[in-house]
């Protein structure tokens, strides 16, 4: 089982529960599990019935008829009859290794099934098959002791409600930190009204600690937009030596105050399809980390390369590194590979996590490389578009020189 709670909930159905002719039981199970399949669909089922009737097809065609829409539809159903034995099983069943002629593979739904035989009520559970994918169960009495079984993949509801609350978590531990910072330096600086040497170093780190919050809100609200709180901005061509002359004017302060030489290496004329800013702040969030996990008197390069149909922005740092077993993780939110260092730079652990969203957005990917004391290549590989009219494309190019 998986970390999730099977928790069962039952609805009380004995008044709605088809009262099915004993005989030619088969046949009732297969029209019992098209209703549930046109339920699972999200079918109307007409009640009433036009005063002139079609002409009803023959039993057998109807059969054939009811296999094939159940065949057809991704919810998994299966009847399974007394003995727990597997009647039926439409083709999506299969996924969870349910097949006609078989026994029911899990416990969980064997208890189940006995449950609802016994009590003649319909049950519903959410549970895992094969610990890895869960599943949301519906089961339903049919006549002669077989119930049917109606399996619907709640996987990824799961995944995104884990994320959802470990996002929540994370950003009350985030905000929490700086906000106690702030509490405990401002009564400081009332205790050190008398003291202007040590009430200046408090509200020197004050100034810290807020600059520190604001920019992990704002890093917040950017994040929250990528992912879709706000629609995408029209795509426009943008100009790739343009987005690197901007992320390098943005990290010119902060290189300086390491003597940290930034290099450019780029071809020109380089454009994408999407949002300038939103690129301009991949990249600068890119170098900006290159020079936070680098030492002093080290270099930090960016090298665009291109063909026809991709692009290629390298930014090469001669920094501390990056562990083989951080590489794949190091783009999550919030994920600190040396949360101590983490702390040292200022890091808010979404710079990476926001980089890899807008390359998504844009139809690349992001690629990484590291050798851990020599250094890190993060490349942005981006589709490029073809040139515009000479004219534009000499306007648009004026800021890059």
């Amino acid at each position: 089982m998986s970390g999730y709670d099977s928790h069962v909930t039952s609805a009380d159905a004995a008044s709605n529960t088809p009262r099915w002719p004993r005989s030619n039981t088969g046949t009732a199970a297969l029209f019992a599990l098209g209703a549930v399949a046109g339920a699972a669909a999200g079918c109307a089922w007409p009640t009433d019935r036009p005063s002139q009737r079609e002409p009803e097809p023959a039993t057998g065609d109807t059969e054939r008829l009811q296999s094939d829409v159940l065949d057809a539809i991704g919810t998994a159903v299966c009847v399974v009859d007394a003995g727990d034995r597997i009647t039926y099983a439409n083709g999506a069943a299969a996924v969870y290794g349910i097949r006609s002629g078989e026994t029911v593979p899990s416990h969980t739904l064997r208890a189940l099934t006995k449950q609802v035989r016994d009590t003649g009520t319909r049950r519903y559970i959410d549970t895992s098959l094969s610990h890895v994918v869960e599943v949301r169960v519906g089961v339903f009495p049919l006549p002669g002791g077989e119930v049917a079984l109606e399996l619907t993949d709640i996987s990824e509801q799961h995944r995104v409600e884990k994320v959802r609350h470990d996002f929540v978590a994370n950003v009350g531990h985030e905000l929490k930190t700086p906000v106690g910072a702030l509490q405990l330096l401002a009564e400081a600086l009332v205790e050190a009204a008398d003291d202007p040497q040590t009430a200046t170093r408090f509200a020197a780190r004050i100034q810290h600690e807020s600059s520190r919050m604001a920019r992990l809100v704002s890093e917040l609200l950017e994040l929250s937009r990528l992912q879709g709180a706000e629609p995408m901005p029209q795509p426009e061509p943008v100009w790739i030596d343009r987005v690197i002359t901007e992320a390098l004017d943005r990290s010119w302060t902060a290189a300086s105050a390491k003597d940290i030489k930034l290099e450019r290496e780029s071809d020109v004329g380089v454009i994408v399809s999407g949002s300038e800013s939103q690129l301009t702040t991949a990249l600068s969030n890119l170098i900006g980390n290159a020079i936070a996990y680098s030492p002093a008197d080290t270099t930090v390069r960016i090298v665009l390369e291109h063909d026809d149909a991709w692009m290629q922005l390298k930014v090469i740092d001669e920094g501390i590194g990056i562990q083989t077993s951080d590489l794949d993780r190091i783009f999550e939110r919030f994920y600190r590979a040396d949360p101590a260092r983490s702390r040292q730079t200022g890091g808010t652990g979404l710079g990476l996590a926001i980089v890899k969203h807008v390359v998504v957005n844009h139809g690349g990917r992001i690629d990484v490389a590291s050798t851990p004391g020599e250094g890190a290549t993060f490349t942005l590989v981006l589709p490029t578009v073809a040139s515009p009219p000479p004219a534009t494309q000499e306007e648009n190019q004026e800021g890059t020189h």
